[in-house]
């Protein structure tokens, strides 16, 4: 197990010692990387006298070594971890500012990301730097959340980078949890993933004069004022394909159901909470869309009597009377025209047999199905392991990002178009 280890400048540096001797002891061998800030803090010798690596300070430093560092260290790391992170690295990350040693690996970096804040409580409440963090944990980058304290600013709130055995065992989970999922650097499925990623890497600007709809997140079903059936998911899949989407050139309109999501950028998003709300936006926006992704887990039934006050409590046993919902997915498979339909199979048994039985009988043009009932790629998780299924057979696609997932799923709907154009001669 190898993590690099980056540094950064601000008064908790000193704390990555100790993060540095709690990898070890859990087995991980640790190459340290740290900015010109950190070492004003804590000088490299330390680093190295106990890592028993040489300490990468600087871009441009003199080296025997013909290979290109960063990128070696990017391609043979299982993790990338920064502890302290400053405000200033979190903007680097964000925004794909490369001007160091530092933010050059990250940006160079295949394996998981983890960075662990610290900095002033004003610094990390600031708009900015929430920003960031919301655009970072989009993008699949894991967090270790600050803690609350006195600061060595002498003041007293959140901003305390977190306790290094915290953040140490945050780091070994997302190294085991990813080297059980067989995405060792250099793994089968490493290679895999790679590829399927690569195949999305090249295009830019492909879906530029799309409407892209897209679905996401549960829906709400009220039973009263304060109660309701609603279901787990969290948007991250359906948010991604938006981001990805809009990325891409589309103009994009996400109907979301209640999330804690911030919309991507440049995206129309309309919040909506019932499955009839969503159903009503949906065939509203749906003649003048080009490709429709239905990505929301959408309740299948709904009270058939929601109660005007708040239902007391009353006997052992309580009967709700329940209806079917709208089929989203059916109507806009029968109001279609040339649109792409894609839509989506959260399963927990006989994932594939029950996504051939929905194509057919939903009249998509594509599946995506996956099993949301494992740890790694069901629902509030940042990775995805999806089968794409169409008339043609069942593709499965290895562990990936969700936001590497959504281009993928993006790809794939424009091949179908290729290939039903190719067929009708249009």
């Amino acid at each position: 197990m190898k993590i690099a280890l980056g540094v950064t400048g601000c008064i908790a540096a000193y704390k990555a010692v100790e993060v540095m001797r709690g990898l070890q002891k859990r087995g991980a061998a640790v190459q340290v990387v740290m900015t010109s800030s950190a070492t004003q803090f804590v000088g490299p010798l330390t680093f190295q006298a106990i890592s028993g690596y040489p300490v990468i300070s600087s871009m441009f430093a003199p080296t025997d070594d013909p290979e290109i560092k960063h990128i070696q260290i990017a391609q043979s790391v299982d993790l990338l971890l920064v502890a302290p992170a400053t405000a200033n690295l979190l903007a680097k990350f964000a925004h794909g500012i490369a001007d160091d040693f530092l933010s050059t690996l990250y940006i160079s970096a295949t394996a998981p990301v983890l960075v662990a804040p610290a900095m002033n409580v004003e610094m990390w409440g600031h708009p900015a730097t929430q920003e960031n963090v919301r655009r970072l944990k989009e993008r699949g980058v894991h967090f270790v959340d600050p803690g609350e304290g006195y600061l060595a600013c002498r003041t007293v709130g959140a901003g305390r980078l977190a306790e290094p055995e915290e953040i140490v065992s945050k780091a070994i989970e997302i190294v085991e949890g990813r080297k059980t999922a067989g995405a060792e650097p250099g793994g089968p499925a490493a290679t895999a993933r790679d590829s399927f990623v690569a195949q999305v890497a090249q295009y830019n600007r492909d879906l530029a004069g799309e409407h892209v709809l897209i679905t996401a997140g549960p829906t709400y079903e009220a039973i009263d004022p304060v109660r309701g059936v609603t279901n787990r998911s969290s948007g991250k899949m359906g948010y991604a394909i938006a981001e990805a989407a809009a990325a891409r050139g589309a103009r994009v309109t996400l109907v979301s159901g209640p999330v804690s999501l911030e919309p991507p950028r440049g995206v129309s998003t309309i919040r909506v909470r019932s499955a009839y709300e969503m159903y009503s936006e949906v065939m509203a926006h749906l003649p003048s869309s080009t490709m429709v992704v239905m990505a929301a887990a959408v309740a299948d039934y709904r009270p058939v009597r929601v109660a005007g006050q708040k239902i007391k409590k009353s006997g052992e046993k309580f009967t709700l009377e329940m209806e079917r919902t709208e089929d989203i997915l059916s109507a806009a498979s029968g109001a279609r025209g040339s649109q792409v339909l894609v839509g989506f199979a959260a399963e927990t048994e006989n994932v594939i047999e029950n996504a051939v039985k929905k194509l057919r009988e939903k009249g998509c043009d594509l599946i995506v199905a996956n099993d949301v009932s494992a740890a790694d790629s069901g629902f509030d998780v940042e990775t995805n392991r999806v089968t794409l299924v169409t008339g043609d057979g069942a593709q499965e696609i290895p562990l990936v990002r969700k936001r590497e997932a959504a281009d993928i799923i993006l790809k794939a709907a424009l091949d179908v178009r290729s290939k039903q154009t190719s067929l009708t001669g249009a």
